[in-house]
């Protein structure tokens, strides 16, 4: 199936937004095990959003990142089988996003830093048309903000605001930084992400 590139769906630090795209991501798995196609279809709306800005911290161009995106999913369709819980589906499809992506990155030998661009909203159907202008423009400018942050921060952010429980461990490998240093820069980021957001006027 063909993955378009889709717009936010989260935002750092968010984690009841994060946990309520867990849950639809759950229920669509379900629906789909349980023989419903249109679940599939729903769990790829749901979930790609979060996909592309996880592999967006790993610097591919629109590609290759697009590559990873599709392959995540044709993985899903192989191996769903072995998620025996529905509910963990999420963290399946970030992990395995997250080391395609590093595969194609060290294969590459060097990263391309992606173009920034403006992102079209993607949201769940049933909610009016200026609900979803609202948040539309509101996850537009947060988006902005990070894509303002350092370098550093901006990768960063965008892998943790999507896991669960982030392993520490392994992001310190993939994004080249003593696990020691993750909490801490992550806070700082978020907080140059605040400054950044109340200076926008977006907070």
């Amino acid at each position: 199936m063909a993955a378009k590139r889709p717009a936010a769906r989260a935002a750092p630090g968010a984690r009841p937004l994060a946990d309520g795209v867990w849950a639809e991501a759950t229920c669509a798995f379900e629906r789909w095990t349980a023989g419903d196609q249109a679940g599939l279809d729903e769990l790829v709306v749901v979930m790609t959003p979060v996909l592309w800005h996880v592999v967006r911290a790993y610097r591919l161009p629109a590609d290759a990142a697009e590559d990873v995106v599709q392959t995540t999913w044709l993985a899903l369709v192989r191996r769903r089988t072995t998620i025996a819980d529905p509910g963990a589906v999420g963290g399946w499809l970030t992990t395995t996003a997250r080391r395609e992506a590093w595969r194609v990155a060290k294969s590459a030998q060097h990263a391309v830093p992606v173009a920034d661009e403006v992102l079209g909203a993607r949201l769940p159907a049933g909610r009016s048309a200026e609900a979803e202008a609202v948040e539309d423009d509101g996850r537009r400018r947060l988006w902005a903000a990070v894509d303002g942050l350092p370098e550093r921060c901006g990768r960063l952010l965008r892998v943790v605001a999507f896991e669960q429980r982030p392993d520490y461990a392994r992001l310190a490998v993939d994004l080249d930084m003593p696990v020691g240093s993750i909490g801490p820069t992550r806070a700082r980021c978020l907080a140059k992400l605040r400054v950044a957001l109340v200076q926008a006027g977006g907070a």
